[in-house]
């Protein structure tokens, strides 16, 4: 197969009417693919997380922008366009520029885009191949369809946050958050998957688009996987873990003498072997509460004590070291220092760095897809609040600069 060097998605057009987390990252995901992705902001003030602050990216004198952390993780490879879409005209330019789109992505609560024409069915009018994915906290349809939410409501509804949290029983035990607005990722992969499935669809089908409805609840709940499916055949919920795991036992952090953490699993024989030799404890292997792993299953606590017993004798970094040579699954358990001082990612280019109108330049995470043949290797920074606007508008829809600035002293734009 031949090399093309364009990524795949080059030549779609997508309209991103979405703020905050979850649907940007959808629409990002796009345009890490290829797409060019048009980012409707109100004028003014722009994508909420815009002001997600501090941090905020600094410029080169070291003064503090209005570009937040926040809203950098999740607006690359997109042009701003500011539209007041609550004004004839604004909803007007929405409208033609739809007209052209192959996607629109809008996380707006259920019904309040029909009350400007921009709903799916008043879109579709005008555009039958358009692929409209709405993103909201409970989907389009239900008893809980109005309401507002957020990731945290999501992890907590969802069963997320029974699942996660330090065990029953220990000091500090109960239903704990993920640090990361964990459901909002995995809603943006269930959303992004989903465009592109109904993109195939259409161009391989009768050429029409249709309309995707993504829940945040939905898409939590799927995300808890073996979880859930567990629960579904036994009716018993999965307990709290901790910094354990549901495999093979040990799955777990551990702790030296430095208090340092470290995580180890080794579920087969041979890396059980591993651990028993670095810890000088061969009667182990022969001891039948702790030779196989099913033995050490039903063995859990008993395992885990006589492990934290060993582990405590010498710092975590000796640890990590004895039991990589023996070729146990083993990591530190970094902080972003060390994350981003690991050489595997390093090599791997997880950290790029770009050019930036505000900074000079910024430091961004890479999409982490690699493909030979349609490489994502193109890579805008994350517009400032309507820098496409005039470009957008004279080259997606023809207008002059004197029907822009119209639009503008009209507040439309």
């Amino acid at each position: 197969m031949s090399n093309t060097n364009h990524p795949p998605l080059r030549g779609i057009k997508v309209l991103d009417l979405s703020r905050i987390l979850a649907a940007p990252l959808a629409a990002q995901m796009l345009g890490d693919l290829g797409a060019d992705v048009i980012k409707v902001e109100r004028p003014s003030t722009g994508d909420d997380s815009r002001s997600y602050g501090p941090p905020f990216l600094t410029d080169e004198n070291g003064e503090e922008s209005d570009e937040a952390g926040f809203y950098l993780s999740c607006n690359r490879n997109k042009r701003s366009i500011t539209v007041d879409h609550s004004t004839p005209e604004g909803a007007d330019v929405i409208r033609r520029l739809a007209a052209d789109a192959d996607v629109l992505i809008e996380n707006f609560r259920t019904g309040v885009l029909a009350k400007y024409g921009l709903d799916f069915e008043s879109l579709r009018a005008n555009n039958p191949r358009l692929v409209y994915c709405s993103i909201t906290g409970f989907g389009q349809d239900g008893p809980y369809a109005r309401r507002p939410g957020y990731d945290g409501i999501f992890q907590a509804m969802s069963g997320m946050m029974s699942v996660s949290g330090i065990p029953d029983g220990e000091p500090g035990a109960g239903p704990m958050k993920m640090g990361v607005s964990m459901v909002d990722v995995l809603t943006s992969l269930y959303a992004s998957n989903a465009i592109v499935a109904a993109l195939w669809s259409r161009d391989h089908g009768d050429g029409a688009g249709q309309h995707i409805d993504i829940s945040l609840l939905d898409c939590g709940l799927a995300s808890l996987s073996h979880y859930a499916q567990n629960y579904l055949v036994s009716g018993v919920a999965a307990p709290r873990r901790g910094n354990g795991g549901f495999g093979g036992i040990p799955s777990q952090t551990f702790t030296g003498s430095d208090g340092e953490e470290f995580f180890l699993v080794a579920s087969t024989p041979k890396q059980w072997q591993g651990v028993t030799e670095v810890i000088e404890r061969p009667d182990l292997l022969e001891d039948e509460r702790f030779g196989t792993v099913s033995a050490r299953i039903a063995n859990r606590d008993l395992v885990l004590q006589t492990l934290r017993n060993a582990f405590g004798a010498r710092p975590a970094h000796d640890w990590v070291v004895a039991l990589e040579a023996k070729e146990v699954p083993v990591s530190p358990v970094n902080d972003m220092d060390g994350v981003f001082a690991n050489p595997q990612i390093a090599h791997r280019d997880m950290r790029m760095r770009l050019d930036h109108p505000v900074s000079g330049t910024v430091d961004l995470l890479r999409n982490p897809i690699m493909m030979s043949d349609t490489p994502l290797n193109e890579y805008r920074t994350p517009p400032m609040l309507g820098e496409h606007t005039r470009e957008i508008l004279a080259g997606e829809l023809g207008m002059t600069d004197t029907q822009i600035d119209k639009l503008i002293a009209n507040k439309a734009v």
